[in-house]
């Protein structure tokens, strides 16, 4: 099999069996790939074979990215998809080389992660409480809790079934990226909300609902609850208490892991909640707690 097309949808199959890639991740790549396929298509001479395929062409698609228009950040991701693409194809032992791979990413400015403080997270779980039906909002306030209380992405809140918290030892069970398994230890107040959600409006969602589900979050539907769900609803939260622009799920995350740096928590400890696969992942958030803490010495040292 030399087509390139063919081995673009055979890679997005591999991702969703065997490394049980996220339906966003999914599309993401199918969408750069497909834009990449785009691309050889529109050149002198079409390209349909991968071993085709070298440094120079890719090199000549960026730059045609660039020239439209395409930031850096978003050349940075298309090269990234590209070059597991190709490790993908030199493992099938379609290509020799990965041509991906001598070719160097746009050089990035990595933002700081930003958190919400203490006050911020008190105001936004108050509103979750008292924002739409009061059905529903049992069930905002038990998110909220639960992703500040755990720093779980969004995806993996929105996969979580019954079975995954274990109330009587505080945690739950959490299937991160590539299939990974970990287990996050949950408050009492989050699991106080949790609880509250499941004894007073899960049964009520579910029966509006002709098949069960084990989903641990609903939707109004009675079906399992989606990213977008989420999403949204803690961006209007967060909209009614005039928080800063932008504050979602991930937002949340930030916030997990930049308290717990602040009071003390070990590195390691927090990349193990997490979920990350590699340290220097999780060492940006001691740069955020550092500015805070400089931050604090300005205002309170008298000769700072």
């Amino acid at each position: 099999m030399n087509d390139l097309t063919a081995w673009v949808d055979r890679y997005l199959v591999y991702l969703n069996v065997e490394k049980d890639a996220s339906p966003h991740t999914r599309e993401n790549y199918a969408r750069d790939l497909n834009q990449l396929l785009e691309l050889l298509a529109a050149l002198p001479h079409a390209v349909a074979r991968p071993a085709d395929i070298g440094p120079d062409l890719l090199r000549l698609c960026l730059s045609r990215l660039h020239k439209a228009g395409l930031k850096r950040s978003s050349l940075a991701r298309k090269l990234a998809v590209w070059r597991s693409f190709f490790r993908y194809l030199l493992k099938e032992e379609v290509v020799a080389t990965n041509p991906a791979c001598r070719l160097k990413s746009p050089r990035l400015g990595r933002p700081l992660p930003r958190a919400l403080d203490a006050g911020a997270c008190d105001q936004l779980l108050a509103e979750a409480v008292n924002r739409g039906k009061p059905l529903l909002a049992l069930r905002n306030r038990a998110i909220v809790e639960f992703l500040y209380a755990t720093g779980l992405r969004v995806a993996e809140l929105c996969r979580l079934n019954c079975p995954d918290v274990d109330f009587v030892l505080g945690y739950v069970r959490v299937k991160g990226k590539g299939g990974k398994e970990r287990v996050v230890p949950v408050g009492e107040i989050a699991l106080k909300a949790l609880r509250t959600y499941l004894e007073n409006c899960r049964p009520q969602l579910a029966q509006r609902n002709d098949q069960l589900t084990p989903a641990l979050f609903l939707n109004h539907r009675g079906g399992r609850l989606g990213v977008r769900g989420v999403q949204e609803m803690i961006r209007q939260t967060a909209e009614q208490v005039a928080l800063p622009a932008n504050v979602t799920p991930h937002t949340l995350r930030h916030t997990f892991a930049t308290h717990l740096l602040d009071g003390g928590a070990d590195l390691r400890a927090v990349q193990e909640l997490l979920g990350h696969a590699k340290l220097t992942t999780t060492q940006i958030y001691t740069h955020v707690s550092v500015k805070r803490l400089k931050k604090i010495y300005q205002e309170t040292h008298p000769r700072a």
